[in-house]
């Protein structure tokens, strides 16, 4: 008998034969059937064997006791016979003690093999089934189908599902599975590496879209740190174009006005105004008010334009001055008879939106006294007086309330918040330069204290006088003659402080009089805008007065 495996002529066959018959699907080898099942067909009788192993001397007997026929491709008869089935010793020429000695081969019989061996070579299957006893061959039946015979062609490797398809110990195998050498595990590993590479490629794009990020993030911040810091800041060019009315709150710096103006579309940045006002110099002199400007102007040109009068479409209240001196300001500015705001003022005092605490005494001279406030009002030229001063009150009582009046007040065991308005409005009076109001307005609560051997009460103050006279004027008279001078705001008479304020004092004198500086003072004279002189005692307070004099003869 033959090797198993493709030869010229018929072959033998067998039921594990991964060559014979049709292929299972999906490329799997055909399954035979397994006898002994429920509903496969009784096992048929096992079939003698053809050729029985007799051994004699000179060669094998056939099954009718001759020696076997002679075949064609083993013309010396080297053959071997199967191996035992049931695990004895198997009986050749080589393995059995009854054997002939091994001989030495034949150069003749060593080509015969090799030009065998060169015929019946054809590729083997990678599996070799176990070697069991052979069988008979059937007859061969040609049926209408093809040869089976001929070669299988070979057959595409059937597609991993797509839940597998990630699955990396699946790839591996084809390391460890020598039968994924052929084609189909060359096939596995290209998609192995072309899943790698997919792989590889979409850690590259993350990390590339990452490094990119960052690097826009630090240019951005980096841009504007640097813009921030040493670039000019973003500005319009030109003079702008259209009108539009600007409101700047009192008390609002420079930096508040560039806020403004740029949330008002004025402007591009605060920036360029502030960088704008530090080339003015008279930027420094802009006040809280409204004005008449354009959109989009460069900085400078919106400075240049705030420092025209005309822009200003408002009335401003100095700080200090007294409500007769702003009803004039009031008719001046809208063409009035003079003295027409003053008799509105006094007709309508009780609508004009004073605070419950206001009027408190019936010696007060005028009750819009000290509510009045200081700042920059927009004024047409159509407005009424009644609205005007209305605006005034209003912008007062938001102020007093931001300041606490009432709370204040009672701290500084005063009786009403008018007291403490009237402390601030004598701040005002008599304090010539802002950065001394906190300790002028020490010297006022210093000297209201009645156990005081100084002035024993009395403030002895030449501005409540002034008020009283409806004058300003250094030259008030002596003391014994104002001392004899009869007016509930004569404090040179009467002790405490005068039935109310003198005057619409500023934020600066306000906050003076809410928190005012430690100190024993009860004098101070002013020597220049840089130095004041401040005394505790009367004799201190001469010695700086003659100080006082001696500068002011050096500048004549």
């Amino acid at each position: 008998m033959t090797e198993y495996g493709r030869g010229y002529g018929s072959e033998p066959w067998h039921p594990e034969d991964p060559l014979y018959g049709e292929q299972a699907p999906h490329g799997g080898q055909a399954q035979q059937p397994q006898w002994g099942g429920p509903q496969s067909a009784p096992r048929p009788p096992q079939q003698p064997d053809p050729y029985p192993q007799q051994q004699y001397q000179g060669g094998w007997e056939g099954p009718q006791g001759g020696q076997l026929p002679y075949d064609p491709y083993d013309p010396y008869g080297q053959q071997h016979p199967p191996a035992d089935p049931y695990g004895g010793v198997s009986h050749d020429y080589y393995g059995t003690p009854d054997a002939y000695p091994q001989q030495q081969p034949d150069p003749l019989h060593q080509q015969a093999q090799q030009a065998q061996q060169m015929q019946q070579t054809q590729p083997q299957p990678l599996y070799q089934p176990p070697q069991h006893p052979q069988q008979p061959e059937p007859p061969y039946d040609e049926g209408p189908g093809d040869d089976w015979r001929a070669a299988p062609e070979p057959r595409e490797p059937e597609r991993e599902h797509a839940f597998f398809a990630d699955r990396e110990e699946d790839d591996d195998r084809d390391d460890r599975d020598p039968r994924g050498a052929g084609r189909g595990g060359r096939e596995r590993r290209g998609k192995k590496n072309k899943k790698n590479k997919r792989r590889s490629g979409r850690a590259c794009l993350v990390v590339a879209l990452l490094f990119v990020g960052a690097t826009g993030a630090v240019g951005y911040f980096g841009y504007d740190f640097i813009m921030s810091h040493f670039g000019s800041a973003p500005d319009y060019a030109g003079e702008g174009s259209g009108a539009i009315q600007i409101d700047i709150p009192d008390g609002s710096p420079l930096s508040e006005m560039g806020q403004i103006l740029q949330e008002k579309g004025v402007i591009k940045s605060a920036g360029a105004f502030t960088e704008a006002a530090g080339e003015n110099k008279k930027a420094q002199s802009l006040q809280p008010g409204t004005y008449s400007l354009r959109k989009k102007m460069s900085g400078a040109a919106a400075i240049e334009l705030m420092l025209d009068p005309k822009s200003r479409n408002g009335l401003t209240i100095r700080e200090g001055l007294r409500s007769t001196e702003v009803y004039k300001l009031i008719d001046t500015k809208l063409h009035l008879k003079a003295g027409t705001t003053k008799g509105v003022a006094k007709s309508e005092a009780k609508n004009l939106g004073l605070p419950s605490w206001a009027n408190d005494s019936s010696k007060i001279k005028d009750p819009l006294e000290g509510f009045l406030y200081p700042s920059t009002y927009s004024v047409g030229d159509k407005a009424k007086p009644a609205a005007v001063l209305k605006q005034m009150v209003a912008r007062a009582n938001q102020v007093y309330q931001r300041y606490d009046l009432e709370g204040n007040a009672r701290k500084l065991h005063l009786s009403s918040p008018m007291q403490l308005l009237t402390v601030a409005s004598l701040t005002q009076a008599e304090g010539k330069y802002k950065h001394d109001f906190v300790k002028v307005a020490r010297v006022v609560y210093n000297r209201l204290k009645p156990n005081n051997t100084e002035t024993y009460g009395l403030l002895d103050f030449d501005s409540t006088v002034n008020y009283a006279k409806s004058q300003s004027t250094l030259d008030t008279g002596s003391v014994d003659n104002l001392r004899n001078f009869n007016d509930p705001y004569n404090t040179y008479k009467f002790k405490g402080l005068p039935p109310g304020p003198i005057g619409n004092p500023g934020e600066v004198a306000l906050k003076s009089a809410i928190d005012p500086a430690k100190g024993n003072w009860y004098y101070f004279v002013s020597i220049s805008p840089d130095k004041t002189l401040f005394a505790e005692t009367n004799e201190q307070h001469e010695r700086n007065r003659r100080i006082y004099e001696k500068e002011h003869e050096k500048a004549r």
